[in-house]
């Protein structure tokens, strides 16, 4: 029988165990994280940032709770113009003033590096997701055009496995657990990817960055918090808007997609079949993506 191992073989291949082919594998290494600098915002509260592409629209990428500008980047490869993305307080090189925090804490952190950017347009994954909720419920006219990607609560706390899950992260962090960073993220792969070069470059620069920059213990107050206290915050708010969701994401339940989709006037939700959406289908979602954010013809 064949499973996860940890730490991965110098070549950057996976390492098999039982039954299997013995020939040496290796996988490409990801990718050099590139520079990024820290900002000063308005709110006091330094944030990283990530500067890529050129000219208009400006779009803005918010990422998941956990995560950060490396696992938010390859949302914006098939988007036009510049790219922003950033680090939310308590992840990378951003500070973590003390908590507890809140949704509104977050939001506060988007809308300043998206003012300081001239973003147009805003993407937001997971946490980001909810956090873009929130800025669009205080300014409704902030953003031309939103993309949720797999939202994670609205007006509702987060599903308890995600909550399970950051404890698990946090304490592993806590303790400088390695393999447990590792095990805590082995599940953001499918497992029919998480054994393959592809997957194991990806776990490399994932534990090296965690183990590099850890998470701020402040995170935790955001597990029993919500974006909105009322979706019906959400109606004043004309940007078209693009929902993404998939069925059988206990972290993502597609209910919260299909929820915030009906509170924004003018959405349009896509539901994907199954979970792993970067990993199974990601040539798809670029395009979906790009498309929605690129300017109109015509």
């Amino acid at each position: 029988m064949r499973d996860f191992r940890w730490p991965p073989p110098p070549d950057g291949g996976p390492r098999t165990y039982g039954p299997g082919p013995s020939a040496p594998r290796t996988g490409r290494p990801a990718l050099p994280e590139p520079a990024t600098e820290l900002v000063a915002t308005p709110h006091g509260v330094t944030l990283e940032r990530l500067v890529t592409g050129a000219g208009q629209p400006v779009t803005v990428f918010a990422h998941g709770l956990g995560s950060g500008i490396a696992e938010t980047r390859p949302l914006g490869s098939g988007v036009p113009g510049r790219k922003v993305f950033f680090q939310f307080r308590g992840h990378g090189r951003s500070a973590a003033p003390p908590g507890p925090w809140t949704y509104a804490d977050l939001a506060r952190d988007l809308r300043a590096i998206a003012d300081l950017s001239g973003a147009t347009q805003a993407l937001g994954v997971s946490l980001g997701a909810g956090a873009l909720c929130r800025l669009l419920a205080d300014h409704p006219e902030r953003f031309d055009k939103v993309v949720f990607f797999l939202p994670a609560a609205l007006d509702e706390p987060r599903p308890a496995a995600a909550r399970q899950r950051l404890t698990r992260l946090l304490d592993a962090l806590s303790d400088g657990d390695l393999n447990a960073v590792a095990d805590a993220v082995a599940g953001e792969a499918p497992p029919a990817v998480r054994n393959t070069p592809a997957a194991w470059a990806y776990f490399r620069q994932r534990v090296d960055q965690l183990m590099r920059d850890g998470l701020a213990p402040a995170l935790a107050s955001l597990s029993d918090r919500v974006p909105v206290t009322d979706r019906a915050d959400l109606a004043e708010v004309r940007a078209p808007a693009l929902v993404i969701g998939c069925a059988g994401d206990d972290l993502h339940p597609v209910s919260v997609a299909e929820q915030l989709a009906a509170a924004l006037p003018a959405a349009t939700l896509h539901l994907y079949d199954k979970p792993g959406v970067l990993w199974n289908q990601r040539a798809d979602l670029r395009r979906r993506i790009g498309e929605f954010l690129a300017p109109a013809t015509g």
